[in-house]
């Protein structure tokens, strides 16, 4: 599975807003520096993040974004599913006749319990998770010596 620019940029577009927003309308400019991302790039982002009720859109001149629920109960399997669609490394239909035992049998033991880790770990990371891990790192810079 690769995930495409717009999975990854919504993700950060949406941290950018978690960490900025501190209740206030973020706009799409000021994420866009922030992130050197496409303005007009990220408007078609957050449509689709609009549309999916993740973010409300705010219009007129102080326009912009904020989410639309707490970031603990966001996830970044509902952003990246909104944004990319189904996120199975395979997609599986054991249902069908012509799928042999073999085949049934890498489907089962290995693209599943792959698929099942992958949902696993996106619907367990918050938009609060990221956050907290953002602040984490910001607070503690790793220190880089050369000599």
């Amino acid at each position: 599975m690769k995930m495409s620019t717009k999975g990854r940029y919504g993700l950060r577009a949406m941290l950018d807003i978690a960490i900025n927003s501190r209740g206030d309308i973020v706009n799409v400019k000021s994420i866009a520096e922030r992130q050197n991302i496409s303005e007009s790039y990220l408007e078609q982002v957050f449509s689709i993040l609009r549309k999916a009720a993740i973010v409300k859109s705010i219009k007129g001149a102080q326009g912009g974004y904020i989410l639309a629920d707490d970031p603990s109960n966001i996830t970044v399997g509902q952003i990246l599913r909104t944004l990319e669609g189904n996120l199975n490394v395979v997609d599986i239909d054991n249902r069908d006749n012509k799928v042999n035992r073999e085949e049934k049998c890498i489907n089962e033991f290995v693209w599943n319990k792959i698929n099942e880790s992958i949902d696993q770990v996106v619907d367990n990371i918050s938009l609060e998770d990221l956050l907290h891990e953002y602040q984490k790192l910001k607070e503690n810079p790793s220190v880089m010596y050369y000599i």
